[in-house]
């Protein structure tokens, strides 16, 4: 008799441990279970969020591409003509005062014929690259100083920025009698119009860094010249950038302002001088050739030298995205 009690109480307590091993053991599933859909649901919205910074690259096609961005110009200069043949056609000026097209392309092509033509361009586009690159090496040290400094900031930043207003033009007659009628004139008008444009330039870059990635090449140890190559200057790029762009203009344009008054025959033609050759003989298509050749230098170094640089650093930053 006490045996059978025993054995029944022995039954029982296994089915009980049994049960509490089955619940415990289905609460440890259930554990597991809720666990395992939220790892899943983060790794379902990790790749979502991959997906969404993944950038997919569509070449466009060569034939939509030039649809895009070479129809427009073509547009607009046949619309310049348009209304310039228009004009001529109802002499709106007279036809001495105001050519066709065809007269300025009759006088380019005389130009050429003599030979001359690209003489003036490169005389020109030679001195203006050669004043340009002097102006970024003097503006880019006296950018970085002006902004790094801050008693030089307060005594030469309202001055840069004064220099930047005033007209290239009027820095002529001081250096012709400063260096006689010599390239000398020129280059001193050049720097005098773009050194101040690009100190800017790389001022306003350098304002426009975040604290944060100072802070942060402290820590990597970039201090004085390396902090200035490795943190500094790229962090500033785009600023920079748009300061030597303008930079440039200032130099093509204080170059033409210089070459339009200094003149003599050692100092060769360049298209200033090509240009005041045609006041000279009243010759007002000869005048506009000249300036349709300024123009095209103009647009031509906008289009070749910069606006590549600025696509590249947009690029690189992930503000453009390839096409």
């Amino acid at each position: 008799m006490a045996s059978t009690e025993t054995t029944d109480t022995t039954d029982a307590t296994d089915t009980t441990e049994a049960k509490t091993a089955g619940t415990e053991s289905g609460a440890a599933g259930a554990t597991a279970g809720e666990t395992a859909r939220p790892a899943g649901s983060l790794a379902g919205l990790e790749a979502g969020l991959d997906a969404l910074e993944t950038s997919h690259v569509h070449r466009t096609p060569l034939l939509s591409k030039l649809r895009e961005k070479a129809l427009p110009p073509v547009i607009a200069i046949a619309l310049v003509l348009i209304v310039w043949q228009l004009a001529y056609h109802f002499q709106v000026k007279a036809h001495y005062q105001l050519p066709s097209p065809v007269d300025v392309a009759r006088s380019l092509r005389d130009q050429w014929l003599k030979g001359t033509l690209l003489g003036f361009v490169w005389t020109s586009l030679s001195r203006g690259v050669l004043g340009f690159l002097a102006s970024v090496a003097i503006g880019t040290p006296l950018g970085l100083i002006v902004a790094r400094v801050k008693p030089v900031r307060a005594a030469i930043g309202p001055i840069l920025s004064g220099l930047q207003s005033l007209p290239s033009v009027a820095w002529v007659p001081a250096a012709i009698i400063w260096f006689g009628l010599s390239n000398g004139t020129i280059y001193a008008v050049v720097l005098l119009g773009a050194v101040p444009s690009i100190a800017n330039g790389l001022v306003a870059g350098v304002d426009q860094i975040p604290p944060l990635y100072l802070r942060a090449g402290r820590v990597i140890g970039a201090t004085g010249l390396h902090s200035v190559r490795h943190v500094l200057l790229p962090a500033a790029l785009p600023g920079y950038l748009a300061g030597l762009k303008q930079g440039w203009a200032f130099s093509w344009r204080s170059l033409m302002a210089a070459e339009l008054i200094v003149s003599s025959p050692d100092l060769g033609t360049g298209l200033g001088q090509f240009l005041e050759q045609g006041r000279e003989q009243s010759d007002m298509a000869w005048v506009l050739a000249a300036i349709l050749l300024i123009l095209i230098v103009g647009i031509g170094i906008e289009l070749l030298v910069f606006a590549p640089l600025e696509r590249a650093v947009l690029r690189s930053r992930g503000l453009l995205v390839r096409s």
